[in-house]
């Protein structure tokens, strides 16, 4: 029997073993001329599944963004009390980077891939106001009396360090390390957080 958990589990993994394979096969082809068809055959699945879980050939360049989106999600309602609600949206910044420092090669990858496609750019910019929508209403939710002004630069600052950090990543960048990113968050919490 299959548990809720590993359903989850097995459900992300084959998100991003998606995004791997259609991420390595436009890099090779280029992004027009990879089908959704090689796409499905490199991952071992159906086109019908493919545009079932994902939606479209777009969607699945940033299918993992859906998960880690959920996850961050998660962790900003789990917090308790006595967590600090500012530095929770800076782990949540730093679960995001986890997942991309550990699949270095999928971010140069994607990275690669979007550089090249307008509206592939134009997705990442939303896909990253999402993970700052999720920051924002976190501080709303937790920190009501916080200045609204205050509670939107600090989950767009937030999202910023991370994103230049993360870009470096894709880059090929060492020194980008998750140590480099707790550090310029740690300034940011001393500097703008509501205490």
């Amino acid at each position: 029997m299959v548990t809720t958990e590993q359903a989850s589990i097995d459900a992300s993994e084959f998100r991003l073993h998606v995004a791997s394979e259609s991420l390595r096969l436009f890099a090779e082809r280029g992004y027009e001329a990879t089908t959704v068809d090689d796409i499905a055959a490199a991952a071992g699945t159906s086109r019908r599944t493919l545009f079932r879980q994902f939606g479209s050939k777009e969607d699945l360049i940033f299918a993992d963004h859906e998960s880690l989106l959920d996850q961050v999600a998660e962790h900003l309602a789990s917090a308790v009390d006595d967590d600090d609600p500012w530095w929770v949206v800076c782990e949540g910044a730093e679960t995001v980077f986890a997942h991309f420092a550990d699949n270095r090669d999928l971010a140069a990858r994607r990275y690669a891939v979007v550089s090249q496609v307008a509206n592939l750019r134009d997705r990442e910019l939303v896909t990253a106001l999402r993970y700052q929508r999720l920051f924002e209403e976190h501080l709303r939710r937790t920190r009501p009396d916080a200045p609204p002004a205050r509670v939107v630069a600090y989950a767009a600052a937030v999202t910023a360090v991370h994103n230049y950090l993360l870009r470096q990543v894709s880059r090929g960048d060492a020194d980008a390390t998750a140590a480099v990113l707790n550090a310029e968050l740690r300034r940011l919490w001393e500097t703008l957080a509501e205490r």
